[in-house]
């Protein structure tokens, strides 16, 4: 990271307090140099030329994959239930979320 610009430790510090997290002695020394890249980075690519360039979500053209609704004929209710181990009203009985038998 040479040529980064170092931040203060006060002001790791207030970012660290910012972020609601403690940091020791030792790592704000290391964190006050990640951070001045990663400001230099943010810098960087805000420097940039963009103007005509389209936002972009994705780096690759998508589409959606899922087939059209279409209505078809679907099983018979009572002859799907007939062969369920259990059921009731016309629907499917299953046991309890909490583990007790039906």
């Amino acid at each position: 990271m040479a040529g980064t610009p170092r931040l203060t430790r006060q002001e790791t510090a207030h970012v660290a307090r910012l972020a609601r997290i403690a940091l020791t002695d030792e790592e704000l020394e290391q964190f006050a140099g990640q951070l001045a890249a990663v400001l230099e980075h943010a810098a960087a690519v805000s420097a940039l030329e963009t103007e005509g360039v389209p936002p972009t979500a994705h780096p690759l053209p998508l589409r959606n994959v899922l087939r059209p609704d279409e209505v078809r004929p679907c099983l018979d209710r009572d002859e799907v239930l007939s062969q369920a181990p259990a059921a009731e009203e016309g629907r499917f009985r299953v046991p309890r979320i909490l583990g007790e038998s039906p």
